[in-house]
C-alpha cells in the first residue's frame, strides 16, 4: 500500500510527465528515491526526438546501475507516472532495482488510448510481473489518476 508520505514523489512524476507534455513528448514521469528516502535522480520522458528507447524508467535503471551499489539499487524505489512498460521493467529488473509504484497501469492507459483512437504502440503493454516476477509493484493509485489521464488525453486529443 502507498504510504501518504510517498504522494509526493508521484504528485512529482506528474509534474515531470507535465512538463514532458509541454516540452512536446509522451507525459511520462519517473522518480528513484533511495532506501532513507532522498530523491536520488528524476527524468522525463524524451522519446519525441525520435529514440523510442528514452524513456524515464529505462533512463533511472541506466543511471542508477552506473552510480548506485547493487545494495542501494536494491533498496530503492522508482516512482513514476505510469507502469513501465516491457523495455522498462526488463532493465528494472536486470539492474536490480528495488520496488516500483506506479499511479496509472498499462491497462488503463490502454484503454484510454482505444477510446481515443489511438494507434497501438509496437510492443505489447504487459503488466510490470509479467516481465519481472521478482519486483514488487504497487498501482494504480486512484489519488493521481485522473490528473495522468487528462495528460494523455491532452497529449492524444489536441
Amino acid at each position: 500500500m502507498v504510504k501518504d508520505s510517498e504522494l509526493r514523489h508521484l504528485r512529482r512524476c506528474v509534474e515531470l510527465a507535465g512538463e514532458a507534455l509541454d516540452a512536446g513528448d509522451e507525459p511520462f514521469g519517473s522518480v528513484l528515491v533511495a532506501a532513507d528516502g532522498t530523491v536520488r535522480a528524476e527524468d522525463r520522458n524524451r522519446v519525441a526526438g525520435g529514440d523510442h528507447t528514452r524513456h524515464p524508467e529505462y533512463e533511472l535503471a541506466r543511471w542508477s546501475a552506473a552510480r548506485l551499489t547493487p545494495e542501494e539499487r536494491a533498496g530503492a524505489t522508482v516512482y513514476t507516472s505510469g507502469e513501465h512498460c516491457p523495455m522498462c521493467a526488463a532493465a528494472h529488473a536486470w539492474v536490480g532495482l528495488g520496488r516500483i509504484v506506479y499511479v496509472a497501469s498499462a491497462a488503463q492507459l490502454t484503454r484510454w488510448l482505444a477510446e481515443w483512437g489511438v494507434p497501438e504502440a509496437p510492443v505489447r503493454p504487459l503488466p510490470v510481473h509479467e516481465v519481472a516476477p521478482g519486483v514488487t509493484v504497487e498501482g494504480p493509485v486512484p489519488e493521481l489518476v485522473e490528473q495522468v489521464r487528462e495528460l494523455h488525453r491532452r497529449r492524444f486529443r489536441s
